[in-house]
């Protein structure tokens, strides 16, 4: 796993860090690499536009929707 170091943090929000890491009951660190790791996790906005714009890119034809259709109704 690679180090990372932060430099110039202000120290207001060094202490919230320090504050909230405590009230979680973990260090400094630990709750850092949490925050960063959850911050990793969630797509952008660009990034949740492009995979749904990959997603509803399909190419259906008309038959295509019209079976699916007859199928569904076939299940009731």
């Amino acid at each position: 796993m690679t180090a990372l170091t932060i430099r110039d943090v202000p120290d207001s929000t060094l202490a919230i860090l320090k504050s909230r890491a405590a009230q979680a009951g973990k260090s400094l660190q630990a709750y850092a690499l949490e925050v960063l790791v959850g911050e990793a996790a969630r797509p952008t906005l660009a990034e949740a536009a492009a995979r749904a714009e990959a997603e509803a890119s399909a190419s259906l034809s008309p038959s295509d929707v019209l079976a699916a259709i007859d199928d569904a109704r076939a299940g009731r």
